[in-house]
């Protein structure tokens, strides 16, 4: 199961936001509170949380409390994009900029490849996998990161993740059917 952290200030702006640790905004804090109830029920036997506040905060409002840190679920590190928006972006390198095909540039910050980040998702995956045996596992994160996990998880380019939209405060459930890794729900939300 994967957990988006809820809404921050710069989620809700549109700022790309990695490494900077920002809190949840009080519709955050709500969001999270509610999304509990997506996953009420379920008998987890990992929990994973990024180490940044949002996250964590996330994990503690869904009444996921015993979450363990994973650094592997940072947030892609921007680099030089760090804070700014997408058309900011695309303003300052002259034409239309995603991330998932244009990556990022050194700042404050050396930036990863998405080669980088799919690397630490599959280190997450590999984690957990040996847990499933005895219940589900949860991973607590962030947009990018988590998209990126969910292509890595379902055998795909790592690129896919830029078609899978997945909003602050969602849960999406990944399985399998016959072996073969599945969507089993994906955006979950209380709005």
């Amino acid at each position: 199961m994967l957990l988006r952290h809820g809404e921050t200030e710069w989620s809700r702006s549109g700022r790309h936001t990695g490494r900077t640790d920002l809190p949840l905004t009080p519709r955050g804090e709500q969001l999270g509170a509610q999304t509990g109830d997506l996953i009420r029920g379920r008998v987890f036997s990992l929990v994973l949380t990024s180490p940044l506040q949002r996250a964590r905060r996330t994990a503690e409002l869904v009444g996921l409390v015993d979450a363990e840190i994973d650094d592997n679920l940072m947030e892609w590190d921007y680099g030089g994009y760090e804070g700014l928006t997408t058309d900011e972006i695309s303003e300052r390198v002259g034409h239309p900029w995603t991330i998932f095909d244009d990556g990022v540039i050194p700042g404050a910050t050396p930036g990863e490849s998405i080669e980088d980040v799919a690397a630490r998702c599959s280190t997450v995956i590999e984690r957990a996998m040996p847990f499933l045996a005895t219940g589900d596992v949860a991973l607590v994160g962030h947009g990018h990161c988590l998209r990126i996990l969910a292509a890595v998880f379902l055998r795909q380019q790592v690129r896919f993740g830029s078609q899978i939209l997945l909003d602050a405060g969602s849960v999406s459930v990944l399985g399998w059917e016959r072996d073969v890794p599945v969507i089993e729900s994906w955006n979950r939300s209380v709005r």
